[in-house]
């Protein structure tokens, strides 16, 4: 056995040759544009295909804003004038040609504002040509990293700063950048601090921490060339929570496994020790693995490109994950023996210790039905809260948990600058009803006078209307401009299409809310079906389910109380409890599926209320620790600095604490004990008679 478990470390270090490095090359396969994330028939979309036809190049704004102390003087200004005449003639750093070369108009427009205090410079780059990559960096980040370098004016009193869609795309960029090193890292310090903490030994937190890293590797491997050739969407933030994930699932499974071979290796060598505990956690860990797949596939279902994304990515993180755990480590075990432990060797002969997990289990069955009862009504006083959860979005400028150059741009514009003037609504329209459609542009409130007009080149007998907008381009009340102009346009002819940046926006809020509707209840279907068949229980199947719904609601209230009333945080992207739904329900149910199944193991032999007992003394450490771990990598998110992420990581980091402090240690067990087998219906006669006798010396010595 240890040739074949030699044979199996050996296959996997060539592999994780083979995938190492290219989790390193995940991000050059990332796609963050948010118009992709939008399917077909968006109208935001739809218009986006058409303009081409229009000979209206793709732009993607790049704007310099200049303030002064006190107002900018004409010397400033003309000093200002002159950069950017010379400009298109200059060269960036490591950018092919001259900055003429990717523009959309030959000049570059000054424009002061009204107050006097700021002007801005518009450079208007062709969205097409500075998405082509230069040493796998981006030519739109290239110009605007040497403009914030060398190639930027010096405005002698004032404050320059480059913003604008490019400007955000680039710190966008910078921020995620740190995925590859500084995330994956904090997350293995984390973890294995944890782990150190857990084992008290040298040896056994490092191979844990190499099957996760295997585990990755694996994944890379299967994700990259899928990605590269565009069969899955991979962005920024569905590689981040991929690190996580699999760090996290890896680890979780690694613990599940060597909890219960150190349980055997009391009464066993360690070989035969290793092939019972590798039977028993077989079950679950594939059960747990096969619940967040199907959960993570459910994603596809969604709207939108970086979510429906998600799906495979974290499926095929998690499929990485389970087979470094049930291949991987059992083999360097079955090489280290009980050595893996040192110094704390647990001997034959020697009984397991639970005292502290038998104590809470003694004390959360003995009155099971006030012990739900109270801890049910508290979980809803909190999820009462999530009503109030903030999921009108967010604009560009908050997007950051940082002070980041963009963001300093853009709060200059909306200072002295009408912050729609730069990207307008785009509006298609059949020829027949363009005066009509005119008309109502320029009489909407919100609406500049002047409105542009291109005819189709291609003969499809459309044009193309240009609107900017009086109030921000990336405000609430922008979007209410589009949804407001779509329904009186769409009243003068159902063919109108509106689209634009802020149209794009709105599509993907009104895609968010869709999915909300269509992919929580198919994860509820798909989780209750797959713990119907592993408990084989209808009862206790339909309870997990609804425990672990109920303790997502206690956390999104919480979070919504932390979030609006504590940080003042601005408000959440509308996918936020989406995804916060699918880890914690998918995720957290894992510590329900370990305590339940050795419940059933234990009930077939002892009845459901002392096999419940049995379970929590049992399992409470492993899974408490298996919690922390899992709460600890999604923290790690945090320093990602995107407030999306952020959110994402305490919503899932705490849900997963509540669940496994509260609902796995507290409400469970008192629920099962409560019903006795009545649980297990309607396969409840297979368990033995369930009486109140107290536990014997296998629950963790309670007698």
């Amino acid at each position: 056995m240890r040739v074949l478990a030699g044979i199996v470390v050996l296959l996997w270090f060539a592999l994780a040759g083979i995938g190492g490095p290219l989790v390193g090359q995940l991000s050059s396969v990332q796609n963050n544009d948010q118009a992709s994330f939008l399917p077909q028939s968006a109208e935001s979309t739809r218009v986006a295909e058409q303009l081409p036809g229009f000979d209206a190049d793709a732009t993607l704004p790049l704007i310099l804003t200049v303030e002064g102390e006190g107002g900018l003087s004409p010397a400033a200004l003309g000093e200002l004038q002159s950069w950017a005449k010379e400009l298109p003639q200059q060269s960036a750093e490591g950018v092919p040609g001259t900055v003429a070369d990717y523009l959309t108009a030959p000049k570059v427009p000054v424009i002061p504002s009204e107050d006097g205090e700021a002007a801005i410079a518009v450079v208007s780059l062709d969205a097409q040509a500075v998405e082509e990559t230069v040493d796998e960096t981006s030519i739109s980040n290239l110009l605007v990293d040497d403009l914030r370098a060398d190639l930027g004016p010096e405005v002698d009193g004032a404050t320059v700063a480059v913003t604008g869609p490019a400007g955000f795309a680039a710190d966008l960029g910078e921020a995620f950048a740190g995925i590859d090193g500084l995330l994956l890292l904090v997350t293995l310090v984390v973890v294995l601090v944890i782990l150190l903490v857990v084992y008290r030994s040298p040896v056994l937190p490092f191979v844990v921490l190499l099957t996760s890293i295997f585990g990755l590797s694996l994944a890379a491997l299967l994700i990259y060339p899928m990605a590269d050739a565009q069969w899955i969407q991979l962005s920024g933030q569905s590689q981040g929570i991929l690190f996580i994930l699999v760090v996290g699932a890896a680890t979780d499974y690694s613990l599940l496994l060597v909890a219960r071979y150190r349980e055997e290796l009391h009464s066993r060598d360690p070989l035969p020790a290793l092939a019972v505990a590798w039977r028993q956690t077989l079950g679950p860990v594939a059960a747990s693995g096969g619940t967040v797949i199907a959960g993570l596939l459910c994603l596809l279902l969604s709207d939108l490109g970086n979510i429906s994304g998600l799906g495979p990515v974290g499926a095929l993180g998690i499929l990485g994950a389970m087979v470094a755990a049930l291949t991987l480590l059992p083999a360097a075990l079955a090489l280290l023996g009980r050595a893996a432990f040192w110094p704390s060797v647990p001997k034959r002969g020697t009984e397991p210790k639970h005292r502290f997990w038998a104590s809470v289990a003694r004390r959360v069955t003995s009155r099971p039905r006030l012990t739900w009862v109270v801890t049910t009504a508290l979980l809803l006083v909190a999820a009462a809260a999530a009503l109030t959860f903030p999921t009108s979005g967010i604009t560009q400028a908050q997007f950051f948990t940082t002070q980041v150059e963009s963001v300093d741009g853009q709060e200059v514009l909306d200072r002295h600058f009408d912050g729609g003037d730069q990207q307008p609504v785009q509006v298609v329209v059949p020829n027949a009803a363009v005066q009509e459609a005119q008309g109502v542009l320029t009489d909407h409130a919100d609406v500049a006078e002047r409105v542009e007009a291109k005819e189709s080149t291609t003969g499809s007998g459309t044009t193309l209307l240009s609107a900017t907008l009086t109030v921000g381009s990336e405000s609430e009340e922008a979007r209410d401009v589009v949804r407001d102009l779509r329904t009186q346009l769409h009243e003068v002819d159902a063919g109108i299409l509106v689209g634009g940046s802020t149209a794009t926006t709105v599509d993907t809020d009104d895609a968010s809310t869709r999915d909300y509707r269509v992919v929580v209840p198919a994860i509820l279907v798909v989780v209750t079906l797959i713990l119907m068949a592993l408990l084989q229980s209808v009862t206790a199947a339909m309870l997990l389910v609804a425990v672990n719904v109920l303790t997502f609601a206690a956390t999104l209230g919480i979070s919504a109380v932390l979030f609006t009333q504590v940080l003042g945080q601005p408000g959440a992207d509308p996918s936020t409890p989406v995804l916060g739904f699918v880890f914690l329900v998918a995720l957290a149910v894992d510590y329900s599926i370990f305590l339940m199944t050795r419940a059933r193991e234990e009930s077939l032999q002892v009845g459901t209320r002392r096999g419940i007992r049995r379970a929590v003394a049992v399992t409470g450490g492993v899974i408490t620790s298996a919690g922390v771990v899992l709460a600890a990598t999604f923290s790690a998110l945090w320093v990602i600095p995107l407030l999306f992420l952020a959110q994402i990581a305490f919503i899932v980091a705490f849900g997963v604490l509540l669940d496994t402090i509260v609902t796995r240690s507290i409400l469970v067990p008192a629920i099962a004990a409560d019903l006795g087998n009545r649980i297990w219906w309607p396969w409840a006669g297979q368990m033995a008679p369930d009486d109140e006798v107290a536990d014997d010396a296998v629950t963790g010595r309670e007698d």
